[in-house]
């Protein structure tokens, strides 16, 4: 796979740079230039390209907006161009191109293969790719989370397999104890829906209604209802079919059909036609005594008991009530209690859930603290290697009296929160664990360790960023370092050894430094100068590469402030030996 690396940035209209090309490599690459020339422009635009806060007092005067593009080389199996991919970028032939534009207004557009994309994705990009280092930004190891991140990173396997495991455990115990709090904040409501819902399945248990019921029962009032009326017209009927026993000389419609059919049953000899019609008349008159006979049994099985109507008018009330409450229909009050019956089981089922997942939330606590007891234990072993090497790294950059330490400290419990039972006590837990990192600086004897960011010096913190960077060279590094005046504050021996140390860092990673001191430049694989024309601004051919005799020049001019000094130029040629010496030395002794 290849190591991701930072080809090239092209700057335009940024602070004092009109347009200028920085062409980078692998190894160490130094910046250098007169005071005021635009090295820190050079960190400025990566910045930009990393998803810093755009700025309007960046663009140059007179100019509509400032441009900063960048190429890096990157394998599409990097984590990085996969996130590009992601978000719609396209690598081209084997580079990254990523811009940032600012305008003179201060709005801001930044790009990524050739898609526009916000501002916190190259952020997120930047973060996997470079780590800058600067005078005024002197990146996340100075926040506590970022130093725990780090030690970890230092740390490695026996840190991480255990951290995975504490992890994995941590987030069901967050789960379990979500669960439970909602079961158990809602346990009220709970038992309000239940105590409803077994009333109601309780009153359509104890009505026992059918399906259909309420129709059949409505059928049965209004006959029941209209006794009287039915009766009549029953009888009436039946007498006009029948015959009325009580009228021997009435005329009835069976009598006067069957005189009818006779009398064509008499001549239907003579004439088909009637003969048909005659066969009718006789299925007419079969038909009304079957319709007679229905009436008259009709009228002997009508039930016109007052009691019976009271009796279906109280029933057809209970069911209203239900239908009512449960629903349009009994058939819908049935599915109800069905329904019901189904939540009622699961709302009773909680308080034996909320007792299972009790049961596990104890256990995983008990595991968690475990875990966490077995994570701070690697920690703390790591911690104490990491400090030492740090240590001995700072007194390789003349600052032989400091002391590193790591402070590592429990989490503080709140209320409220995740906590577990370490060494008899209540300790708060998160997803990395339950220590707080925090590195310590103690500048020379006597000091009281304090916190790097307030125990340092701006020159010294540089240093211990510097040593720290150093340490984790081949822990999982960063692909590029950007350091802006790394060595600021120091010079002669403690110099050469900052060189040194950048040169071994450029073993493993791209390392690009911004410079004022020749003993640093020296160790350089790559020597960049940034030149200014007459008039204040830095051109395309500005930053440019120095090597033989230009280089001499260059370093000449930083020892002594100007290119022909014969002494300055003999103490160029002897850094440059010196450079060349060690580096000889560092590669026949990797860990030298």
């Amino acid at each position: 796979m290849v190591v991701p690396v930072l080809e090239e940035m092209r700057i335009k209209d940024l602070g004092v740079i009109d347009d200028a090309v920085v062409e980078l490599s692998t190894g160490f690459t130094a910046v250098t230039g007169e005071t005021g020339a635009g090295k820190t422009m050079v960190v400025t635009s990566l910045g930009l390209l990393l998803g810093g806060r755009a700025d309007a007092g960046l663009v140059r005067v007179g100019a509509g907006g400032a441009v900063v593009e960048g190429r890096i080389a990157l394998s599409a199996d990097a984590p990085a161009a996969r996130r590009a991919a992601d978000a719609g970028a396209d690598l081209e032939e084997g580079a990254l191109l990523v811009s940032r534009s600012v305008s003179a207004e201060g709005r801001s557009r930044a790009h990524l293969g050739g898609r526009t994309v916000p501002a916190a994705l190259l952020a997120e990009l930047g973060e996997e790719l470079v780590a800058v280092h600067g005078q005024t930004d002197q990146q996340g190891l100075l926040r506590p989370a970022r130093q725990r991140e780090a030690l970890d990173r230092y740390a490695g396997e026996t840190v991480a397999t255990p951290l995975e495991s504490y992890r994995h455990t941590y987030r069901r115990l967050r789960e379990v104890s979500a669960h439970l709090a909602e079961l158990t904040e809602r346990a009220r409501e709970r038992a309000r829906e239940a105590d409803l819902l077994r009333l109601g399945l309780e009153e359509i248990s104890a009505a026992e209604p059918r399906s259909g019921e309420d129709a059949e029962l409505d059928a049965e009032a209004a006959r029941l209802g209209h006794a009287d009326a039915l009766a009549t017209a029953s009888t009436t009927a039946h007498g006009v079919l029948a015959g009325d026993p009580a009228d021997p000389e009435g005329v009835d419609a069976a009598t006067l059909v069957a005189e009818a059919h006779r009398a064509l049953e008499a001549v239907r000899a003579h004439d088909p036609a009637l003969g048909g019609l005659a066969d009718r008349l006789g299925e007419v008159g079969i038909l009304l005594a079957d319709i007679a006979q229905d009436l008259a049994g009709y009228a002997d099985g009508l039930d016109a008991d007052p009691l019976r109507l009271a009796a279906v008018e109280e029933r057809r009330a209970v069911l209203g009530r239900l239908t009512r409450k449960y629903g349009e229909d009994l058939d819908a009050v049935l599915a109800w209690a069905e329904a019901g019956t189904a939540r009622l089981a699961e709302l009773e089922g909680d308080d034996e859930r909320i007792g299972q997942l009790t049961a596990e939330r104890e256990e995983l606590r008990r595991d968690l603290a475990q875990l966490a007891h077995t994570l701070t234990a690697a920690r703390a072993e790591a911690a104490k290697r990491f400090a030492e090497a740090v240590t001995d790294e700072l007194t390789q950059l003349a600052m032989p009296h400091a002391r590193v330490s790591v402070d590592l400290r429990f989490l503080e419990a709140v209320e409220g929160e995740e906590s577990v039972e370490l060494d008899g006590r209540a300790v708060g837990c998160g997803p990395h664990g339950v220590d707080e990192v925090e590195l310590l600086l103690a500048p020379h004897p006597g000091a009281r360790p304090r916190p790097i960011a307030k125990g340092a010096s701006g020159g010294e913190l540089s240093r211990v960023m510097l040593a720290i960077e150093v340490v984790f060279a081949g822990t999982a590094p960063v692909p590029t370092y950007l350091f802006d005046e790394v060595d600021a504050g120091i010079g002669g021996r403690a110099a050469v050894e900052v060189g040194r140390r950048l040169a071994r860092l450029a073993d493993t990673a791209q390392v690009v430094v911004v410079t004022h001191l020749p003993q640093v430049a020296a160790f350089a694989d790559r020597h960049l100068v940034v030149e200014k024309t007459h008039d204040g601004s830095v051109t395309r051919s500005g930053v440019v590469p120095v090597h033989g005799e230009g280089r001499i020049r260059e370093l000449s001019r930083m020892l002594a402030g100007q290119e022909n000094s014969e002494s300055a130029r003999a103490h160029a040629e002897e850094l440059l030996a010196t450079a060349a010496r060690l580096a000889s030395e560092r590669r026949d002794d990797p860990g030298h």
